[in-house]
């Protein structure tokens, strides 16, 4: 078996690209790891064209010798920071080869969000060059280097791409993955993304009179914004199914046999007593279905025995298609319902278009998933989180979000998190998958 790839893979984690850094340390990171990129993969840079974008994004055009809409392949470079690093088993940015048989696996931060994408779609190319395959239409490589802080990069190169009149006839970024168990006894299932949620972070300000905290007065800054919080954490928004879920019930449905699998091979007849079902499995699920609205920042005093004048918290907020910044914000108002408390948008992006689960794009992608996964179902979903690929629907209508991971829960659990790794078949399950889409473009 060929540990080239992995030992590339393991090059690259080793690079610590944290997007949010200061400004001469991000340039020398993104500097050392575009010289890894050169010297790792050198037919790429020998035969597509390459530009630097913004700050330090990669844009590569791999020429087709057809006419035909191109595709755009995306990840991104940068990395989210490591508070920790005595918490993890191996040190984050070692990326040391562990475990035996099935269990191997790479550890270290991106090795799943996102350099083993990455990686993945450049091995792929390389093999593909090394072949000397030409494809079909142009293949557009996209790799952000802020997506973690913001994506400027990522959307920097979509407006390159659309001064220049390209519109891609399918892009493929970070999303949804293969995983098993959504529902219980469920077997695996390829999600796809066909959008996104919006996102947006509000700023709940009160300032009343504050103090000393021995003389404590009723009704204080930190009290009444308390209560706002409290306020929203007791009114999730009701749930509700949007096309893209049903979607994915739908083909979950599928593979359920007797009545719960009717059903939701129906979800579209039993939208509203299906929702409330969703919502009470998971909060992954739950999430699914509503607007979501998460106390992330808590800011008062910086004393100990003073009553702040000012308090503030930051509320992180998902906003599901079909609502938008402006009504997000509206409903926050709504539910507070004290005008003592300010409710001020900091910044935020309503939700992207959704795309077709259907038509020649769609059948490239899922004919490569179920070559590499022939066991998977195919299901569309909603990314719950935000990647690059939100910019890339101002140039495309066939945007999609999978990674082409076969993921445990626990797995999943440590993006962002403690202990990223990425098992080595996995891996070489990506690459074959980015193989075989390359073929079909």
């Amino acid at each position: 078996m060929d540990d080239a790839p992995i030992e590339r893979l393991r090059a690259l984690v080793r690079h610590a690209t944290f997007s949010h850094e200061g400004a001469s340390r991000s340039a020398e990171a993104l500097a050392a790891f575009h010289d890894e990129l050169r010297a790792l993969f050198p037919l790429v840079h020998e035969k597509l064209d390459r530009e630097v974008v913004g700050s330090g994004s990669l844009l590569y055009r791999w020429r087709g010798f057809d006419k035909r809409s191109p595709a755009v392949l995306m990840a991104h470079q940068d990395v989210v920071a490591v508070d920790d690093d005595t918490r993890w088993t191996h040190p984050p940015f070692a990326a040391e080869l562990a475990g035996d048989g099935d269990e191997a696996a790479v550890w270290g931060r991106g090795t799943l969000d996102d350099k083993g994408a990455l990686g993945a779609i450049l091995e792929a190319v390389e093999a593909r060059l090394h072949a000397g395959f030409t494809p079909a239409s142009d293949i557009y490589l996209m790799f952000g280097h802020d997506e973690e802080s913001g994506g400027s990069g990522a959307a920097a190169m979509v407006a390159l791409l659309a001064s220049r009149g390209i519109s891609p006839g399918l892009v493929v970024d970070e999303g949804g993955a293969v995983m098993s168990g959504l529902l219980p006894g469920l077997g695996p299932t390829a999600v796809v993304g066909l959008t996104e949620k919006g996102l947006m972070n509000v700023e709940l300000a009160v300032e009343q009179p504050g103090g000393h905290a021995a003389i404590p007065i009723p009704g204080g800054s930190a009290a009444v914004l308390a209560r706002a919080i409290l306020r929203l954490e007791h009114q999730p928004e009701a749930p509700r199914l949007i096309d893209p879920i049903v979607g994915l019930l739908e083909a979950l449905g599928s593979r359920i046999p007797g009545p719960r699998g009717w059903m939701l091979r129906h979800a579209r007849t039993f939208r509203g007593p299906l929702a409330r079902i969703v919502a009470g499995q998971s909060p992954l699920l739950a999430a699914m279905t509503r607007t979501t609205r998460a106390v992330t920042q808590l800011r008062g005093s910086s004393s100990r025995n003073v009553v702040p004048e000012l308090a503030t918290a930051t509320v992180n907020v998902r906003i599901l298609p079909g609502s938008t910044v402006e009504t997000a914000r509206a409903d926050i108002v709504r539910l507070i319902d004290d005008p003592a408390v300010r409710v001020r948008v900091l910044e935020g992006n309503d939700p992207p278009p959704v795309s077709r689960a259907e038509g020649p794009e769609w059948e490239a992608l899922v004919a490569s998933i179920l070559e590499v996964f022939p066991d998977a179902a195919v299901a569309p979903y909603v990314m719950l989180q935000a990647s690059d690929a939100r910019h890339a629907s101002r140039i495309s209508e066939n945007v999609y979000r999978f990674l082409p991971f076969d993921l445990r829960q626990d797995e999943l659990d440590t993006i962002h998190g403690i202990d990223e790794h990425i098992r080595v078949s996995t891996y070489r399950k990506a690459i074959a998958f980015f193989d075989a889409l390359i073929g079909r473009l």
